[in-house]
C-alpha cells in the first residue's frame, strides 16, 4: 500500500507560489528603497529576500 500524502505536487502550483512570494518580496523591497531614496537597491534586496522566501514558501507547502 501507498502512504498517504497531505498535499500533492503540483509543478503549476508551486511556480504560483514561488512567483506571489517574489513578487509581493520585490514589491515591498521596491517601496521601502523608494522611501529611502532608492527604488532599484530596494528592488534587488527585494528580489533577494523574494527568491528566499519563495523557496521556504514552496518548501514548507509541498515539503516535507
Amino acid at each position: 500500500m501507498q502512504g498517504t500524502t497531505s498535499s500533492q505536487f503540483s509543478a503549476a502550483g508551486a511556480g504560483g507560489v514561488l512567483l506571489a512570494v517574489l513578487t509581493a518580496c520585490l514589491g515591498i523591497g521596491a517601496l521601502i528603497g523608494w522611501a529611502a531614496g532608492s527604488g532599484p537597491i530596494g528592488a534587488l534586496c527585494g528580489a533577494v529576500v523574494g527568491i528566499l522566501g519563495g523557496i521556504f514558501a514552496v518548501y514548507t507547502r509541498y515539503g516535507a
